[in-house]
Parts: C-alpha cells; sequence; structure tokens
C-alpha cells in the first residue's frame, strides 16, 4: 500500500502586518514585507535604515535612538550617567568628558555577568537549597520518630508506675494481716502517702515529655570573671567522700561510716539517717523526688530512704558490686558496679529504669571495653542532651558517652596546663551543659563545654584536695574538700 508524506513549514511574517517577510532592517532588526518598507521608514524617519533581503540579514544590537539629537543613534553608554548616548551627546552635548564604551561591549559585559549569575545559581545556590530542603525532610523524619518513642516510652512508663503502685499495695495487704493492732494507726499513715503518690504519678504521666530545654538553658548565664565563695562549711565528715544536693540550700553527706547526714547552707545538720554500711556507702544521690538513695557495697544492693528507713530498691547482678550513683533528670539511675580484685577491676555503667536495666556502657561499637580496668570508683553524670560524662580515675580521663553508648570524646587534662597529672574525681553538669569535674591532684576544677572543649580551671578559692562536687536548684556548685571535710559553696555563674 503506498504511503504519503507531507511537511509543514512556519511562514515568517512581517512584523508589522500577517504578510510573509521579504525584507529586514538590519538597523531595527525588524521583518518586512515589500508594503510595509515605506510605512517602515517614514514611522522612524529621522533615522537611518538599512533595508536587505530577509536572507541576507544581520543579527546584530540594536541602538536606541538618542533623545537629544533627533536622527542619531546611540552606539556608546555613559559609565557616570548610566544611560546609552550617541556621539555629539559626549562631544559637545551634556555628557561631554564622561567615561563611556561601546553599547556593543555594555551589551556583551551583561550577557556575560548574566551567564556568571545563571551559572552561579545552577552550580552554587540551587544546589545549596537542595541539600537544605534534603536535611529538614530528614530532620522532619527524625522528629516525627521521636515523637513517637517518647509516645511509646510514656505508655511503658506507665505501665510500670502502675505495677509498682500495685506491688506496693501487695506488700501493705500482707503486712496489716500479720501485724497487730498496735501497728494499724502506721500502716494507715503510710497508706496515705501512698496514695498521694498515685496522685503524683497519675498527674506526672499526663505531663508534656517534649519541653524545650535548649530555649530555656540558653538564658541561664554566663561565665563570671571571678569565682564567689558563698559559704565555707566546717566539717562533719573527715575524709569527706561525697555531697549531693537537695534543693537550692541543703545537701546529703557522708563519710566513712554509717550515717549520712542533711545539713544546710550554714551547716546546720538539718536530719540524719542511719544505714547497714559500716564503713560508710559507695556513693549517693538524691532523686527527681528528693528521696536520698545510697549504694551497699557488700550486700550488692541499691537503697532508697523513706521515712528515715533503708529499702532494698535495686540489686545489682549477680558478682558485681554498685559504687557511684547518679539519679539523671529523666528519673533513671546511673550505677557505677564493677567486679574482681586490684588492677583487674573491671567496671562498667548501668543505667536503671525503676528495678530494671535499661542500658549497660561497657563497650564501643567494635567490642573494646570504653573504661580501663582498675579498682578506683568511676564518678557518672547526665548531661541535658543525654550524654553520660564519666570520670574514669583509672585513666586518669574523663570519657563522654552519648545516650546510645558511643563515645563521643575523651579528655585528659592536658588543656588546663596544670603542674601534677590529672587526676579526675566527682563529675557534674550545670543548666548550661557544660561538664564541671574535681581535679584531687591539682586542686582546681575544670570546666568544658558538652563537646569537650576546655573552657577554663577554677583554681582560686582554696579548693586544696577538691572531691566531691553537687549542684544545687539556684546553680551553686557545693565543693567537698576530701582532706579537711570542709565544702565551699561557690557560684561561678552570673544571671543575666
Amino acid at each position: 500500500m503506498a504511503t504519503s508524506t507531507s511537511w509543514a513549514q512556519d511562514v515568517i511574517t512581517c512584523d508589522l502586518c500577517d504578510k510573509p517577510t521579504q525584507q529586514f532592517c538590519n538597523s531595527c532588526q525588524v521583518n518586512l514585507c515589500e508594503t510595509c518598507i515605506k510605512k517602515h521608514r517614514e514611522e522612524f524617519g529621522s533615522l537611518i535604515h538599512e533595508v536587505v533581503p530577509f536572507l541576507e540579514r544581520k543579527i546584530q544590537l540594536v541602538c536606541p535612538e538618542c533623545r537629544e539629537h533627533s536622527g542619531q543613534r546611540c552606539e556608546v553608554y555613559c559609565k557616570k550617567c548610566n544611560q546609552p548616548v550617541c556621539v555629539k551627546c559626549i562631544g559637545l552635548g551634556p555628557h561631554k568628558g564622561h567615561d563611556v564604551e561601546e553599547l556593543t561591549e555594555t551589551h556583551e559585559n551583561k550577557i556575560r555577568k548574566m551567564k556568571s549569575d545563571t551559572g552561579e545559581i545552577n552550580t552554587k545556590i540551587i544546589p545549596k537549597y537542595q541539600n537544605e530542603d534534603h536535611e529538614i525532610v530528614i530532620s522532619i523524619s527524625t522528629t516525627k520518630s521521636k515523637i513517637e518513642d517518647l509516645g511509646k516510652e510514656s505508655i511503658e512508663l506507665r505501665k510500670l508506675w502502675h505495677q509498682e503502685v500495685d506491688n506496693i499495695f501487695d506488700k501493705i495487704d500482707s503486712l496489716s494481716l500479720c501485724l497487730g493492732k498496735e501497728n494499724l494507726n502506721t500502716l494507715q499513715g503510710y497508706h496515705n502517702k501512698i496514695r498521694n503518690l498515685i496522685s503524683e504519678l497519675n498527674e506526672m504521666s499526663q505531663s508534656s515529655l517534649s519541653t524545650d530545654v535548649s530555649s530555656l538553658t540558653s538564658r541561664i548565664g554566663e561565665f563570671m570573671k571571678k569565682v564567689k565563695v558563698n559559704a565555707t562549711i566546717a566539717p562533719i565528715y573527715d575524709p569527706l567522700w561525697g555531697v549531693s544536693c537537695v534543693g537550692e540550700a541543703e545537701a546529703w553527706i557522708y563519710g566513712q561510716n554509717e550515717t549520712i547526714a542533711c545539713i544546710d547552707i550554714h551547716g546546720a545538720v538539718k536530719d540524719t539517717v542511719i544505714i547497714t554500711c559500716l564503713e560508710g556507702p559507695g556513693g549517693i544521690s538524691v532523686t527527681r523526688g528528693s528521696e536520698l538513695i545510697y549504694s551497699d557495697y557488700n550486700s550488692e544492693t541499691v537503697n532508697i530512704v523513706r521515712d528515715g528507713k533503708s529499702q532494698t530498691l535495686i540489686t545489682v547482678p549477680r558478682y558485681w558490686r554498685p559504687w557511684r550513683l547518679s539519679c539523671t533528670r529523666s528519673g533513671d539511675i546511673l550505677v557505677h558496679v564493677c567486679t574482681g580484685y586490684g588492677p583487674h577491676t573491671k567496671n562498667k555503667i548501668i543505667r536503671y529504669q525503676g528495678k530494671n536495666i535499661k542500658q549497660e556502657i561497657n563497650n564501643d561499637g567494635q567490642g573494646n571495653p570504653i573504661f580501663k580496668d582498675g579498682f578506683y570508683s568511676l564518678y557518672v553524670s547526665e548531661n541535658n542532651n543525654g550524654d553520660v560524662c564519666v570520670s574514669d580515675v583509672n585513666a586518669d580521663a574523663v570519657v563522654v558517652v552519648d545516650k546510645t553508648g558511643r563515645v563521643r570524646f575523651r579528655y585528659d587534662g592536658t588543656p588546663a596546663r596544670r603542674g601534677k597529672s590529672f587526676c579526675p574525681t566527682y563529675i557534674v553538669t550545670d543548666a548550661l551543659s557544660q561538664i564541671i569535674v574535681a581535679d584531687y591532684n591539682n586542686n582546681c576544677l575544670h570546666i568544658l563545654d558538652q563537646n569537650g572543649q576546655f573552657l577554663r580551671c577554677v583554681d582560686d578559692c582554696g579548693l586544696e584536695e577538691s572531691y566531691a562536687l553537687s549542684v544545687d536548684s539556684e546553680g551553686r556548685l557545693w565543693v567537698g574538700l576530701c582532706g579537711n571535710g570542709e565544702i565551699k559553696v561557690i557560684e561561678y555563674l552570673q544571671n543575666k
């Protein structure tokens, strides 16, 4: 079967009418038919027109007519006045003596500038915003995932709290059956306190878990040029092994005996707790509910003090012994545990949520131990961003891991340029996420930012054998001196 093919071609028409183009004005760059040539010349009669057959046309820059001199085209550009002018303007007219260049050169420069700007847009600006768009998409996805995780965690915490309350009531019911009438009043009072606890836990479970901490801490304060000593508290324990603040003006302290004392900022003893550890606890801390907890090295437990009596809160894994403690803002408890003896003692940090192990921090991603073997304890604190900050005395270093247990950085005291070797003991963090660590050998405190950058040393307020640290709710630092048992309460931040 025969096929046919047809071609269509666009007809170029005159710019003044719809007839086919036959001629072209090179001067004005206009398509013309034979009829419109005269019309075009008459319309711009003062100008010279180079009309040629369309196939002989030249594509060139159209020089506009001069506003000052009729019949003259503007072939140059006045740089001073930023406008095209004719040769009469620069010879005799208002642009005489001005710096000029050919209009074609000006046109080419602008074309080059446009090409350069377009190139920069394509190679730099567009890729930049494409990257930002990609990062925003990732951030949105990550935020959604975190919100979902927080929701799941909230549900689990709600279940855990109700389970703990149920366990407490079961114990109360069991005790009420075996105790006599003389103890009923005491049990009833305890029962009322438990009901208040249920109310508080329900309120906590309904509160927001997404408080923006960064907007608060960014306004807390800045470094003072000079440290201010607010109080020097006379020794109660000598040696002094630990300090843990309660609120704005009180702290629990302990030494090498079977008591833990609560003192105020003036040194007055407000309360004393008798414990089962004959040589003192391994460590103490205060929960976010202001309850005292301490570790019993020999019984392998972490105990909580309620109504002046000790109760077992946590039993650590078999063959491990608890030592230093730290309560986090989320309610978790960080416990340093060790096993073995002498220089071959193994050390790790366990995060407890209630009685349950939530995380163990001891090995990096390659299976290597994060903390050095040795018989000295680890001191631990959690920062606002979830980092766990640890003083590894056996390694003479501070080790900071993120919330997944990955090592972020180590600090060995070198930037401080102290005279003796770095010997880190207690470690705390403040509202600005700064890390403060006591240096026992050099009688000073090292202050780092949350990324491990050394900021400065505090060594000008008599911190001989500085050892124990705690921060109160007013942002003041309580520094316990191991050698003489004194406690210095100092200010190193000032409110804006």
